[in-house]
């Protein structure tokens, strides 16, 4: 969504400016991701692939594009940006850290986990990608309290018992459901989007 901040439009403004008087500068990439946090992908998506079509191995600047691009839903072309920045620096914690959310929203945990596992190995301080393992690796156990017992249960793994979780505030126990829903149909349209509920919901209580 658009930004309406007028220091946003201001940096925009003078990011342009030094672009036009040295045409030649890395400066293309702050503009890019200026232009997505504005509201304008399609101007940043632009900026971007101009830029590395002289620079094409400005990690930055195909990360802003990856960025871009997931937050257009397209994963695809996301991930084909991604997947050349990986190619040539396997360590870039922030791609594996985006590959991950992508393949998760797809379905495909698996892919996900191991993105996450080398992101926080990457970055110790990463506590987020962490509390993600954790969700997505969740195994069913009758251990523990009452709703612990009733959740190792797959009678209880349904879309309905999901949301009911998640619409009583028990946001991990929503995301644990929807995760095992994945685990067995990574197509579960209602799983993928309960899932991400679940995620959020974590979020907005963790801030």
């Amino acid at each position: 969504m658009p930004v309406d901040d007028s220091g946003l439009a201001g940096a925009i403004r003078r990011h342009e400016e030094r672009l036009q008087r040295e045409p030649e500068s890395l400066a293309f990439a702050q503009l890019a991701d200026l232009y997505r946090k504005a509201g304008r992908p399609r101007d940043a998506v632009a900026m971007c692939r101009r830029g590395l079509e002289r620079y094409p191995h400005y990690t930055t600047a195909r990360l802003i594009l990856a960025k871009t691009l997931f937050g257009e839903n397209e994963f695809d072309a996301a991930l084909g940006e991604l997947d050349a920045i990986l190619q040539e620096s396997p360590k870039e914690a922030q791609a594996h850290r985006l590959a991950a959310e992508i393949h998760r929203r797809r379905g495909q945990l698996d892919t996900a986990v191991g993105h996450l596992e080398t992101a926080a190995k990457l970055d110790p301080a990463d506590r987020e990608s962490r509390a993600l393992l954790g969700i997505l690796r969740s195994t069913p156990t009758s251990e523990g309290n009452g709703l612990a017992r009733v959740l190792a249960d797959d009678t209880f793994v349904t879309a309905s018992f999901g949301t009911l979780c998640l619409e009583q505030g028990l946001a991990d126990e929503a995301a644990q459901i929807f995760t095992r829903m994945l685990r067995k149909d990574p197509d579960n349209p209602d799983a993928r989007s309960g899932l991400e509920a679940a995620l959020r919901a974590r979020l907005r209580r963790k801030g």
